[in-house]
């Protein structure tokens, strides 16, 4: 009765699965591949999978991705623990409950430093991590990987003082937050200067690869890369079976004139 139960299953057509969004408000993208197996042919769904868009947070993997990179090793995990990062003003931003500034100053942990940014989805847990490993060296892994649609900010800082019009957002200061703090948002937070933006079609690219250790040399750093995309702060929000795995790091931003969520994950039976 099971295996007649289970052959009987409904198989839901992608069509179906694009209707779920056509209610959705404003502009949508989706992708969803499931590739081919042994005994079931490619799965695919996608819709408006190459426009590029600001997904806010979700960015934040490629960071954690590149800072493993660098510490890519049998014994990444100690090196991680033994890294220690400067908390002050230099890296405060918004939005960091963790680190909650200006109240904690010191040194922390790189490995703190990256799972404050991927579990709370911390800014200064964000900002202290892609200073270490280098915006740059970001955009390099980012380009590296074919990733065509994807931007990221030299820090969450700079980014909130380019959307609020500072003269200098690329120095933008702790104290300068404070003092804007009820200044309207005059740039668009999707733009081509600072910018927290990718698509569909990157992000299934990455995940796929990213997740079978196509970016490490040692399964140490798979094994930490995964650990760490598990306690992403938007897996609480899908309704996953027992039995699934999920690595994710959802984004989001809600300002005047602007809204927009991405949540992507990449599920693993176990």
């Amino acid at each position: 009765m099971a295996a007649k139960a289970a052959s009987e299953k409904k198989v839901v057509s992608p069509e179906e699965i694009l209707s779920l969004f056509k209610s959705l408000p404003g502009e949508v993208a989706v992708k969803i591949h499931a590739p081919a197996t042994a005994d079931k042919p490619e799965f695919l769904v996608e819709s408006n999978a190459s426009k590029t868009m600001f997904v806010g947070s979700a960015i934040k993997t490629f960071i954690l991705c590149e800072s493993l990179r660098q510490a890519d090793s049998p014994k990444v995990v100690q090196t991680l623990k033994q890294q220690q990062l400067t908390l002050d003003a230099s890296v405060w931003s918004l939005d960091s409950a963790t680190f909650n500034p200006p109240n904690l100053i010191g040194k922390v942990s790189q490995r703190t430093a990256l799972e404050a940014m991927i579990m709370h989805s911390d800014n200064t847990g964000t900002d202290m991590s892609i200073k270490h490993a280098g915006p740059d060296k970001v955009r390099e892994f980012i380009s590296s990987a074919s990733l065509k649609n994807t931007m990221i900010p030299d820090s969450t800082r700079t980014f909130f003082g380019y959307l609020l019009g500072a003269k200098d957002y690329k120095n933008f200061t702790w104290q300068e937050i404070g003092a804007a703090a009820n200044l309207p948002i005059v740039n668009s937070p999707l733009n081509k200067i600072e910018t927290l933006a990718s698509s569909a079609d990157d992000f299934v690219s990455y995940y796929a690869r990213a997740l079978q250790g196509n970016f490490f040399q040692h399964k140490q750093t798979l094994n930490e890369f995964r650990r760490i995309l598990s306690i992403g702060d938007a897996i609480w929000l899908l309704p996953l079976p027992l039995g699934v795995s999920a690595f994710v790091k959802g984004g989001s931003i809600d300002v005047a004139g602007f809204h927009a969520s991405r949540i992507g994950w990449q599920p693993e039976l176990a």
